[in-house]
């Protein structure tokens, strides 16, 4: 395949959110260093990852302008030095934080190149690597989610709590799911034992209620701001788990004299970018344990809604004012 020396792409021209995200038609396409593939992708995820970047709030994130786009699915097109391990055609998903994958054309480390599973498109591989590890790790060797235990999990609608649902209900867990009333059947389809509303008065006295007063053994919280507070406050004292992994709502703060006073609890921080580069021996594992789900038919391919290329400042948009479910998934390629 003869690879273009240009291509499209969208570029973040400001931190001042998505809707400075701009198609441009001539971006030059990259050649892959040593340790790294090109892959000509066909779908790009979307992700909260990215409306951080895009507002500068992610840590050592891109600095403007730069093309946007961190998950990426597509087939190999080019390797670089050293890269023996995938062959040219080879379907793959990864995921690099510099960005770039919102493009006709992207690079990848090879080691972080992970192949489609057989019989799935490009499509429905999207959170392969970065929802799913994200839930499994927040559920198992970090929240230490074991069977008979009660789990209460926001945001369970989208691309990681619609799997988090999945796979704390496979292994044995009751599940409580928070999410905005429109998208309480699709939670309930997943197997949630309970839902409640994330825009309710008081998430806590919900979940307190449901608990016998007793609270959850892990909360997987992804939304921060006010939600964060309720979220300790649900959870049991001393043997509960909060496990931290995303701030959608904003930043929010907690004390040592709460901790101390209010919240005598475990707070579990994640971030599966440094996970990965900090204990890639647990990364290993978990990947291991989600190839298994997937034989096993707990975690199958994805359904995610499509946006064109050019629509990737609405579907980031729709995304951050949470009106989306599941997956959302960009086409770069022309049609």
């Amino acid at each position: 395949m003869s690879i273009p020396l240009t291509m499209r792409a969208l570029q973040q021209t400001s931190l001042s959110g998505p809707r400075d995200l701009r198609l441009i038609t001539a971006a030059p396409v990259p050649s892959p260093g040593p340790g790294e593939v090109l892959i000509r992708v066909t779908a790009a995820g979307a992700n909260f990852v990215d409306i951080s970047q895009s507002r500068g709030t992610f840590a050592g994130g891109p600095q403007p302008p730069y093309l946007a786009g961190i998950e990426g699915a597509g087939e190999v097109t080019a390797l670089g030095e050293g890269v023996t391990d995938l062959e040219l055609g080879t379907h793959v998903i990864g995921v690099t934080i510099g960005g770039g994958a919102f493009a006709e054309y992207m690079l990848l480390p090879a080691a972080a190149a992970v192949p489609v599973p057989a019989g799935w498109t490009d499509e429905q591989a999207l959170g392969l690597v970065v929802n799913w590890p994200t839930a499994l790790a927040a559920l198992r060797p970090l929240g230490g989610l074991t069977a008979g235990q009660t789990v209460l999990i926001h945001a369970a609608a989208g691309g990681t709590g619609q799997a988090a649902v999945k796979i704390a209900k496979h292994y044995g867990a009751t599940v409580i799911a928070s999410a905005s009333p429109g998208k309480h059947q699709t939670v309930q389809a997943l197997g949630a034992d309970h839902v409640i509303d994330s825009r309710g008065t008081d998430l806590a006295a919900d979940v307190l209620r449901l608990t016998g007063g007793a609270g959850v053994d892990l909360v997987l919280e992804s939304v921060g701001g006010a939600t964060l507070d309720a979220s300790l406050a649900a959870a049991k004292r001393v043997t509960g788990r909060v496990v931290v992994y995303g701030l959608a709502d904003g930043e929010a703060a907690i004390t040592n004299w709460e901790l101390v006073y209010k919240h005598q609890l475990h707070i579990i921080g994640l971030n599966i970018g440094i996970l990965i580069q900090a204990a890639p021996h647990i990364f290993g594992e978990l990947m291991g344990e989600m190839f298994g789900l997937i034989a096993a038919g707990v975690l199958g391919p994805g359904q995610p809604t499509i946006y064109e290329l050019a629509e990737g400042a609405k579907a980031l948009a729709e995304l951050e004012a949470r009106a989306t479910v599941g997956k959302l998934a960009l086409r770069p390629q022309s049609p």
